[in-house]
């Protein structure tokens, strides 16, 4: 039988979060050795990898399909097909400056040297804004450049800025955004198409759990009409009678960046006795 081979990072925080979405898409890995795992009840085969690897893995069909970082997908620029964004594992990549440094727009970096892990990137960006800098490329370590006069500037990976504070730099300007992707040779086809179109369906009902909450309410007769206009949910409220003359069980899903103002508003409107409840997973 077939197997999807699927490549992700071999340790660290991505590769924790990539097995985690495998597992909530009901995926069983055995432990395997240090680089390839299968998959117990789904046909797919984990590869453990680096991360800058996984591109060309991918490209050349060693493996059929890779999840990373999206900065990194864009830094390899090999011939391989983003086939899902996974919603996790966000970062930006950005310029910074020393602290005390005037900067005052893109136009101070001209004729400046700028340190990075991610020269293709920074390229094409210096490229697009009419910057002419130079570029030195470092495998490590970015944040240090400016600090022992390699660099005038840093183009890095940045999640919550601690390491520039630490470092005595300031983010000055953000050229992409990123996060974790699913990429995919694109000359896949036949049954390994067929899994990877069974793997995404999965993913697609994780990520929409992840989004709503399953909400369910007491309402009075008086107030339903009311209660059901705040509560859309994916055609209608499910409205069931309780026992107690007057009343009713409202049943819905509220999405969660709009939660408290919903439940606010519904209190306001008379519901009682809210329960939420998370969803593990919702097929649209």
């Amino acid at each position: 039988m077939n197997r999807l081979k699927i490549a992700i990072q071999k340790k660290g925080r991505l590769s924790e979060q990539s097995l985690r979405l495998l597992r909530e898409c009901g995926i069983r890995i055995s432990n395997g050795g240090k680089l390839k795992a299968e998959a117990t009840n789904f046909p797919v085969d984990v590869l453990y990898l680096r991360d800058d690897d996984i591109p060309q893995y991918v490209a050349d069909g060693v493996a059929d399909v890779g999840i990373l970082g999206e900065n990194v997908v864009l830094e390899k620029g090999k011939k391989v097909r983003v086939a899902e964004k996974l919603g996790f594992a966000r970062c930006r990549l950005s310029l910074a400056v020393k602290r005390e440094e005037k900067y005052v727009g893109l136009s101070w970096l001209n004729g400046k040297k700028i340190a990075s892990t991610y020269p293709n990137i920074l390229r094409r960006f210096l490229e697009e804004q009419g910057i002419a800098a130079g570029i030195e490329e470092i495998s490590g370590s970015v944040e240090i450049a400016p600090g022992i006069g390699l660099a005038d500037a840093v183009c890095d990976i940045v999640s919550t800025g601690s390491t520039l504070m630490m470092n005595g730099l300031r983010e000055v300007e953000t050229i992409l955004r990123s996060e974790a992707v699913l990429i995919a040779n694109p000359s896949l086809e036949g049954e390994r198409q067929k899994i990877l179109g069974q793997l995404r369906f999965r993913i697609r009902a994780v990520q929409n759990a992840g989004q709503y909450k399953y909400i369910l309410l007491n309402a009075p007769d008086d107030s339903l009409e009311t209660i059901c206009a705040l509560l859309p949910g994916m055609k209608s409220p499910t409205i069931l009678p309780l026992a107690e003359k007057g009343w009713n069980s409202v049943h819905s899903v509220v999405k969660e960046d709009t939660f408290w103002e919903v439940i606010d508003n519904l209190r306001q409107a008379g519901a009682q006795g809210i329960l939420v409840c998370p969803i593990e997973k919702m097929f649209l």
